[in-house]
């Protein structure tokens, strides 16, 4: 890396919002040299309100911050590159029955790959982001924490993040609330990022992901529909849309009926069939988990309780855990049934509120192999 300049030198991903921006201010009040950078990675029509425009809505809101604020900015097109990896695995996921977390992907593969490149090219030791979440220093070694403001915690999306990205990031807002950021932000007279509504879904889906593979896949309709809705002993209930188009605990949306709620319960890509059932069949005590990333190695069998969280906005479920007897495949044993365990989600794994680890949740039919 080129260390033409300071230590002090940060690179911070500007999406033009209130947390980037209040990033960008709180580091330059710290003494840093902020340097901003805004990811072009996908083109949504909401992003061109003006005719003609040919720079994102977002991308100019960032560079008008960078001008007042008085930091250099920088636009970097990965709009081919994100179609190629974050896209393309987000389709391929559905397409093999799972539920993807595209925001887990992104953030290590793509966000800090550009992040850390850019950084260097730009002679920048640090790079930051606006993610309400903390790294500690713990026997040698960063680690991921949860965030001080607890409705805002994003620290389930970054747990792929490992040492190489966290020896280099901050987190300017991982010991603050939103309220709080809210009122810095008013402070330094800028009214209308408070103001301005946040958007809460996937940054490439404008409404419903199924229109979406409806949108990437013109034939999906014609290769998946014609599935059957199952119960728990293979009787067929009724005809299913497609099974991409369904998710594991799904009561809505699946128009049929018969008698009283029912509950996507397991997805066969391969038969194309959908299982229905009751609340109860989405319990389980059990599951499988693969790709598993540790914090550092040895730290999952270190001894003392765990937490493993299966969504952004569940509670984490004590647990304890058994390495598998595939690499990168452990067993989790909930201490309480958890819910809708949903395959292609991830499984963050937290002692004392730190991240010690992670994997994506695999096809419940895995439990089989294993005599627990």
């Amino acid at each position: 890396m080129k260390q033409k300049e300071s230590n002090k030198r940060v690179l911070v991903g500007m999406s033009g919002g209130i947390d980037s921006s209040a990033t960008c201010m709180i580091l330059q009040e710290q003494g840093y040299e902020v340097v901003g950078l805004t990811m072009r990675m996908w083109d949504l029509p909401r992003h061109f309100p003006r005719e003609g425009q040919t720079i994102p809505q977002f991308a100019i809101e960032a560079r008008e911050l960078a001008e007042k604020i008085g930091i250099e900015h920088h636009i970097l097109d990965v709009r081919e590159e994100f179609r190629n990896t974050i896209i393309k695995a987000f389709i391929d996921e559905y397409l093999k029955g799972n539920t993807p977390n595209p925001c887990v992907m992104c953030n290590r593969q793509f966000k800090w790959h550009y992040l850390l490149q850019e950084a260097d090219r730009l002679s920048c030791s640090w790079v930051a982001t606006g993610h309400y979440a903390r790294i500690l220093d713990r026997n040698g070694y960063r680690v991921l924490a949860r965030g001080a403001d607890k409705k805002k915690d994003q620290s389930y999306f970054l747990w792929r993040l490992g040492q190489e990205e966290l020896s280099r990031t901050i987190f300017p807002l991982g010991g603050i609330t939103k309220e709080e950021i809210k009122k810095y932000v008013e402070g330094k007279g800028f009214h209308e990022k408070v103001e301005k509504k946040e958007s809460m879904e996937v940054c490439f889906i404008p409404g419903d992901y199924r229109d979406f593979l409806r949108e990437q896949l013109p034939d999906l309709d014609r290769q998946v529909g014609g599935g059957f809705f199952v119960d728990s002993t293979g009787r067929k209930l009724g005809q299913h849309k497609g099974f991409p188009f369904y998710t594991i605990g799904q009561r809505k949306g699946l128009e049929i009926a018969l008698g009283k709620p029912m509950f996507v319960t397991r997805i066969n890509p391969i038969k194309n069939t959908i299982r229905l059932g009751d609340r109860e069949e989405l319990l389980t005590r059990r599951m499988v988990i693969t790709d598993v990333r540790e914090a550092h190695e040895g730290i999952l069998s270190e001894a003392g309780p765990v937490e493993v969280q299966i969504r952004y906005r569940s509670a984490a479920i004590p647990a304890t855990l058994q390495p598998g007897d595939t690499p990168g495949e452990w067993l989790v044993c909930f201490e309480q049934e958890a819910s809708a365990v949903t395959p292609g989600q991830s499984a963050v794994i937290y002692r004392d509120n730190a991240v010690i680890g992670g994997g994506i949740i695999a096809d419940q039919r895995l439990l089989k192999k294993y005599k627990v």
